[in-house]
């Protein structure tokens, strides 16, 4: 049976509705309809049924979806029902600030290693960790069995810091610089770019917003199995 290839965009908006299924139940709901998660989110309801009903059926058609069990089930879809490690590159304000928030998570997310090749950085103690020498990074990776890794240096430092990742076993890289980085097929890399975010705010200073189209038009047959 052939299997159903995902988008992009989807896989992003599940921590979307994940983070605010947690506030639901913080809040004590026990169930949320579609719609509530459109007006909340300002979404399409139908683009919502339609993301979720790619991995499986989590509703009731008149009820909705029970808080509790979705939250469950999209936190099963990220991987986030086990442990992820995470190591950081690059001790600067941006990585000291990422791994002070890191305290405050709590899911199985974490950065649990920080590098910098700074030795005046070699083991300061950020939150609940200590800055390691860059050259620790391999041992670390087997050993943490890290996963993910995060890259908060200059742009120029970014390449060699990614082919380290690379060589260590990464799977899967968050960017940081604003740089386009070289990596081999079956490694994930995401670019986290705020200078290019940022001016492209400012095409929308002169620009009709309501013109722009959206992003996952969803047509008629999309809207079709209402809470799945």
């Amino acid at each position: 049976m052939k299997q159903i290839k995902i988008s992009e965009a989807v896989v992003r908006r599940l921590p979307i509705y994940l983070r605010y299924l947690n506030e639901l139940s913080i809040s004590d709901v026990q169930t949320v309809s579609s719609q509530d998660l459109g007006d909340k989110l300002d979404l399409n309801p139908a683009q919502i049924r339609k993301d979720l009903a790619y991995f499986g059926e989590f509703g009731r058609k008149g009820v909705g979806y029970n808080v509790g069990y979705l939250i469950e089930k999209i936190r099963h879809i990220l991987n986030l029902d086990r442990p992820i490690h995470v190591a950081l590159v690059g001790a600067g304000n941006l990585g000291r600030a990422l791994c002070n928030y890191n305290m405050y998570l709590k899911d199985n997310m974490k950065i649990v290693s920080v590098f910098d090749d700074d030795p005046a950085k070699k083991g300061v103690a950020i939150g609940n960790l200590t800055v390691n020498p860059i050259q620790m990074l391999p041992d670390e990776v087997k050993d943490k069995d890290i996963s993910i890794g995060i890259i908060t240096v200059p742009a120029s430092e970014a390449q060699k810091v990614a082919d380290r990742f690379v060589e260590a076993g990464i799977r899967a890289i968050l960017n940081f610089a604003p740089t386009v980085l070289k990596i081999p097929a079956g490694i994930r890399i995401h670019h986290a770019d705020f200078t290019s975010d940022l001016l492209s705010l400012a095409y929308y200073m002169d620009h009709d917003l309501d013109s722009d189209a959206a992003e996952d038009p969803v047509n008629s047959d999309d809207a079709e199995g209402a809470e799945q």
